[in-house]
């Protein structure tokens, strides 16, 4: 396997950060508003019913933020979330994209604005990411097991 050009530092920032996602999925009595916060590599049973109550088996969670890991004004990262979310409607279609945020828990690195796009294959979610110049995205299949796949 080829070795990434992302510092080993970044990548350790990534598999510890939170990623957070404010759901409101309608379980068949109403809408139930929650949080989900994905941890790389461990398994999420929020992630896994929000699968069975929307009928996906994957999601990507991305950001179009600070490019390569390099901070960009927040006016510079807000237009780059506009610009994905339109991106994201596109290859998804409407009600399958939630808003969220990767967050470092320490609070060295400021929180990104970020979206989780049920049924979004890794293919497709790799290929976006690059689009958008980012270092990584968190993936999860069936098993709701976020994954962090590394782009460089």
């Amino acid at each position: 396997m080829p070795q990434s050009k992302i510092d080993g530092g970044l990548i350790a920032a990534y598999r510890s950060a939170r990623y957070r996602v404010d759901q409101q999925v309608d379980y068949g009595r109403g809408f139930a508003p929650g949080a989900i916060i994905l941890r790389i590599d461990q398994y999420s049973e929020p992630l896994s019913q929000l699968f069975s109550a929307s009928g996906h088996r994957s999601a990507a969670f991305i950001t179009a933020c600070n490019p390569f890991g390099q901070v960009r004004s927040p006016e510079i990262n807000q237009e780059a979330c506009v610009h994905l979310f339109g991106k994201l409607r596109s290859l998804v279609g409407p009600g399958r994209i939630i808003e969220g945020e990767g967050f470092d828990p320490c609070g060295k690195w400021p929180a990104e604005k970020s979206f989780l796009a049920l049924g979004l294959d890794l293919k497709a979610s790799s290929a976006l990411g690059k689009e958008f110049g980012q270092n990584a995205i968190v993936w999860a299949g069936a098993d709701a097991i976020p994954r962090l796949i590394l782009l460089r």
